[in-house]
Formats: structure tokens, C-alpha cells, sequence
């Protein structure tokens, strides 16, 4: 399969480009607004594969571009960019493509971190809701820490939630997380249920933060 990753130029982005790149023999494609930022990003992960031994080269393009080349859209965007890059893209999708989002509310104060989500109840529906009818959305990989993604050496032993209404997608996105050596996918449920999957994410990010041991954690169901 053809992986788009727009907005794939930022943390979970590369996180992902890089373990699909290590993990799979997947094509990766990497979108940005800026195509110059997404060539640079493509090239800086294909060299970094090359120095892992693995042949291969990850391309990237404008964020439309790379919609129109991925049979998987991944939108590894902030959450109030998600609505507005799926704009960008619909003339892109088909039914036979489908929509990722790992993104998030989360927002800040003194006391840490907190899930903040959009009107729409969770950015999942957020996604669901801007996407056009025929293209099904899955929420996933919205709590791993991109620095565990990112490092190659590192062994996950992690799982993975997929969230979405469509069993088909599900099953198939559920497929290429474990693709992913060490990633294990379980399925959440459907879209109504994204909120308590999404508002894990400030959750470890906050005990991340306040124990020094537990850089990078991840979660696992036993």
C-alpha cells in the first residue's frame, strides 16, 4: 500500500514515516503545505533508513499531492488543522481510500496537562464529520510518544487503539499497526467512543512528565 502522511514533516509524522519505512515495505509519502519542507522531511527520513540498512526512498509533496498518491491518508496534524487539511484533500480521496487521524485536544496549565475537545465531541468525529461520506475515517496511534516512534533501537511493546465505524478499515488499519514490529492494535469500538481514547493522550503525557523514568511511555491492555 501507498501511505500519505500529511503534515508528515512534525513529530508523530516522522515517527511513523520512520517505523513503516524500518517495519514494512510500504510506499510512504509525505505531504506538507510547503512542498519544499515535505521534500526535505522525505529526504532527511530516507537517509535515515538508508543509515538503518534499509533501501528505500520516501518521497514528499503538497499536502494534495500526497492525498491524491496514498490509498492511506494519515493526518498527522495538530487538531485544529485537521478539518482544514481533509478540505484540502477531499478531491483527492476515493472510496476505496481511507482517512487516520492520531490527533488529540489536549491543552495546558499549570497543573499539567488536559484533554480538550472539539465541539464535535472528540477530533475523530471532528474527522469523520469534514470527510466526504464515502471515505471512512479510523481513529489510531493516538498515544505513543513520538521520540519511541522515532527511535529506531528502541523496542515498543506497545499497543495501539483503533477507534471508527467501519469494521473493513478498521481491520485493515489494525493490519498495518502491527505491520510495525512490537506495535499491538486493539479495537476500541466506534467513533462515539473516541473521546476516552483521545483524552489518554495529555493523560501520559502528564506522567511522563512528572516521573523521570517514564520518558516515552506507552500503554498496554493485559
Amino acid at each position: 500500500m501507498r501511505l500519505a502522511l500529511l503534515g508528515g514533516t512534525g513529530d508523530i509524522g516522522e515517527g511513523l514515516a520512520l517505523r513503516f519505512g524500518f517495519h514494512t515495505n510500504h510506499d510512504v509519502v509525505i505531504g506538507s503545505r510547503d512542498p519544499d519542507k515535505a521534500h526535505d522531511a522525505a529526504e532527511a527520513y530516507t537517509d535515515e533508513l538508508n543509515e538503518q540498512g534499509v533501501d528505500t526512498k520516501i518521497t514528499g509533496f503538497e499536502n494534495e499531492m500526497a492525498a491524491d498518491r496514498g490509498e492511506i491518508v494519515f493526518l498527522c496534524v495538530p487538531p485544529y488543522h485537521v478539518a482544514d487539511t481533509v478540505a484540502v484533500a477531499a478531491d483527492r480521496l476515493s472510496s476505496d481510500d481511507i482517512i487516520v487521524t492520531p490527533a488529540a485536544g489536549v491543552k495546558r496549565d499549570e497543573d499539567g496537562f488536559h484533554y480538550h475537545p472539539p465541539s464535535a465531541g472528540s477530533v475523530t468525529a471532528l474527522v469523520a464529520d469534514a470527510a466526504p461520506d464515502s471515505v471512512p475515517v479510523i481513529g489510531a496511534f493516538h498515544n505513543l510518544a513520538a521520540g519511541r516512534l522515532t527511535n529506531l533501537d528502541a523496542d515498543l511493546g506497545i499497543d495501539t487503539l483503533l477507534i471508527g465505524d467501519d469494521t473493513t478499515a478498521k481491520e485493515t488499519i489494525g493490519d498495518l499497526a502491527e505491520d510495525i514490529d512490537g506495535l499491538r492494535a486493539l479495537d476500541a469500538g466506534g467513533v462515539a467512543n473516541a473521546a476516552e481514547v483521545e483524552s489518554l493522550t495529555p493523560l501520559l503525557i502528564t506522567v511522563a512528565q512528572q516521573n523521570e523514568d517514564l520518558h516515552d511511555l506507552g500503554v498496554t491492555f493485559d
